[in-house]
This record gives C-alpha cells, structure tokens and sequence, in this order.
C-alpha cells in the first residue's frame, strides 16, 4: 500500500468526507449555490398538519408498547375539523374526537379533529397532552374501561 491509500482509508475510517467526494452544486452566473435553505429536520420544514401527525403516532406508538391487545383491532385517523351535521349514525357532535365502534367486519375507528385541538391547546406540550387524554378516552369508550386503567396520567 502507498502513502496516499493509507492516509485516504485512514481519513475515510474516522469519517471524514474528503473534499473531492463533497457534492457539488452548480453555481451557473454567479447567482450561488443551488441547495434547500433549510433542513428537513429544522422546524421550518414540517408543517403543522405533519408535526400533529407525528404527535398522534408517538401517542399510539407509546400506548401499543403498554396495551397491545387495545390497538391490535383499532384504527386511528386525523381529520382536519369535524363533520358540520352528525350522521345519522352519531348520537352527539364531536369536538375533539371521536370513537366507533367494530361493527360488519370494519374495524373499531378512533377520528381526531386536528383544528379544535390545536385551537383548545396553548402550547406543543398542551397539545400532545391533549392528544394523549383524548386517544385513551376514545381507546376507554370502545373497550368500556376507566381511562385511568389505560393510562394513569390521563387527565394531569
């Protein structure tokens, strides 16, 4: 082996990025480079819809690792605003959220409306608390528990 192949491997193994492997962006007239001005992972990328997403999925995520035998069955979904007029299906108006039971081979459905919950909390922690308290009651009124049985925090 050379010189030069022991000191690239060497730099390669530590992680280092050399700079004739650096991708390279056009810079046609002078008018600078051509990349996105930000991360995907800065909080000007996601979107309020996505990181309401993403709040609900860790709720689920943390409530499946607890209560598998709950979730196996239920399917969760978000939704922008509630229905104007209930179905004929739906005894009351939903606010939050919604729960349905399993009936003709569907699965048990769990709906929350994104707007009023993001309009009822006062801050991203006050919002995934709130998603947490309306997830277990719905997960409470499909399976006839106390919502304290699911999770102890429910209502703090």
């Amino acid at each position: 082996m050379t010189k030069e192949s022991d000191f690239t491997s060497l730099l390669r193994a530590s992680g280092t990025v050399l700079p004739w492997e650096h991708k390279i962006y056009r810079n046609r007239h002078g008018r600078g480079i051509r990349q996105a001005t930000f991360g995907i992972r800065m909080p000007r990328y996601r979107t309020k819809s996505g990181t309401f997403d993403g709040m609900v999925v860790a709720q689920l995520k943390r409530l499946n690792g607890a209560w598998p035998e709950l979730l196996k069955n239920t399917e969760c979904a978000v939704e922008d605003v509630p229905p104007s007029g209930p179905v004929s299906w739906e005894t009351k108006r939903a606010f939050l959220s919604q729960s349905f039971p399993a009936e003709h081979g569907s699965p048990a459905r769990i709906v929350l409306y994104r707007k009023p919950i993001e309009q009822r909390s006062q801050s991203r922690l006050d919002m995934q608390f709130l998603i947490r308290d309306e997830i277990v009651a719905r997960l409470a009124d499909l399976t006839g528990r106390h919502p304290e049985d699911i999770d102890p925090d429910w209502g703090l």
